[in-house]
């Protein structure tokens, strides 16, 4: 059963010990692993990892939370390294008004700069949306990504899904569809069609059921796949084929 990790940050300062993180995913079915970045730093180090691991492949950009680090040369260093081997898309970009509320327009404007670049270089982006929905999606419908993309660890309404679908989005869907408080989430992923779901850990956080309060690492995927196989009642080889074909497809791997 071979799996995709869609979106991780094995380039946090919390995994010093990649070598046997990567080895454990191996052992457990992970033929890819996407390593997501926030800023220059995190997307040079994804780059590394990408090159130095078979299964590593790599994300660049700027998080909202890390617009502020933005100087005039990082967006041109960025595309310096989406053009890398091993680069397969922006990411993670997008909104982000839950912890800050008084840079939006610069939020605003760093995202759009980012799409732009990702229609440029013919790569797809990878989304994170948090409490911002609306402008995400004003952005989404005025700046069009070329390339299908990506909203991570999707925590929106149903409804918003079905809008990003029509502008060429898939869902990533991680730990959150394990805890059981995720309602809204689990109604998302039922109404999901398969060909537009695909897994993620986004570790070192959001750790799933049954380890909770751990490290979250790829290797925990398997419980993401086993929990939408029992929302979508389907099997988990099931699932495991369809996500790692959809992985494969939006991130041309």
């Amino acid at each position: 059963m071979k799996l995709i990790d869609a979106h991780g940050h094995l380039n946090d300062e919390k995994f010093d010990d990649v070598k046997d993180v990567v080895a454990r995913a191996e052992e457990q079915g992970l033929e890819a692993m996407i390593c997501s970045s926030c800023n220059l730093f995190s997307s040079q180090k994804a780059v590394e990892l990408s090159k130095q691991y078979e299964i590593v492949f790599a994300n660049v950009g700027f998080h909202p939370e890390n617009v502020d680090e933005i100087t005039p040369n990082s967006l041109s260093e960025i595309e310096k390294l989406a053009k890398q081997e091993k680069v397969v898309a922006i990411g993670e970009i997008g909104l982000d008004y839950y912890w800050r509320q008084d840079n939006k327009e610069k939020q605003k404007e760093v995202f759009i700069k980012q799409i732009e670049l990702a229609n440029k270089l013919d790569l797809p982006i990878v989304v994170h949306t948090r409490e911002a929905m609306g402008d995400t999606l004003e952005i989404l419908r005025q700046h069009k990504v070329k390339m299908p993309s990506l909203m991570h660890c999707f925590g929106g309404s149903l409804e918003s899904a079905q809008e990003l679908l029509k502008l060429g989005f898939s869902f990533s869907f991680g730990g959150l569809v394990t805890f059981k408080n995720a309602k809204k989430v689990v109604e998302v992923v039922k109404g999901l069609p398969m060909e537009n779901i695909l897994l993620e850990t986004d570790c070192p956080y959001m750790t799933p059921v049954p380890f909770r309060g751990e490290r979250n690492e790829p290797k925990n995927v398997v419980y993401v796949a086993d929990e939408i196989a029992r929302i979508k009642g389907l099997t988990i080889e099931g699932v495991a084929k369809m996500t790692t074909e959809n992985a494969k497809r939006i991130f041309g791997i």
